[in-house]
């Protein structure tokens, strides 16, 4: 049976689209497995001659010590520097919860003190719905598990 008009030209039109050749989960730098982050995002974090350097629709990088804030399925990328303010994990000056600014500093003391106030404090109002994470963190996600989990590893290192 021959092919339609419309079928031939998808199968061209495809033949001339460039397929990325990586997995696009996977930053293209460091290879660390990336955070899906939306369009709200990307327009919050980048600066605005750099957001049409990337696609609609990207990756975090969520490895501190990589230079690549995000990056699409063209393996194209923005760095920390065409950020509009520092991101955590990236920046060891951006607080761990964009909302509300709580830092890491501040977990530490709460584990220091035996304490969970600043910490406990920080996690019920990052469930309210103040908390706005798809424009205040840079990875789009709540801040909630990222907190216990340092939490934990700071109490841990005791």
């Amino acid at each position: 049976m021959p092919l339609s008009f419309s079928d031939e030209w998808l199968a061209m039109n495809k033949a001339f689209v460039r397929e990325s050749e990586s997995d696009v989960r996977h930053c293209p730098f460091c290879a660390s497995l990336g955070q899906a982050v939306e369009r709200i995002t990307l327009d919050a974090w980048l600066k605005p001659e750099s957001r049409g350097q990337i696609g609609e629709t990207a990756m975090f990088c969520i490895q501190p010590e990589c230079e690549v804030a995000y990056f699409d399925s063209f393996e194209r990328v923005v760095t920390i520097d065409k950020l509009t303010r520092p991101a955590y994990p990236k920046s060891a000056d951006a607080p761990i919860c964009g909302c509300f600014g709580l830092m890491c500093g501040e977990i530490e003391e709460d584990v220091a003190e035996e304490s969970v106030a600043r910490t406990r404090a920080a996690v019920a109002r990052a469930k309210t719905p103040e908390a706005r994470c798809s424009v205040m963190s840079a990875n789009g996600q709540p801040c909630v598990a990222e907190i216990q989990r340092y939490y934990f590893k700071c109490k841990g290192g005791m």
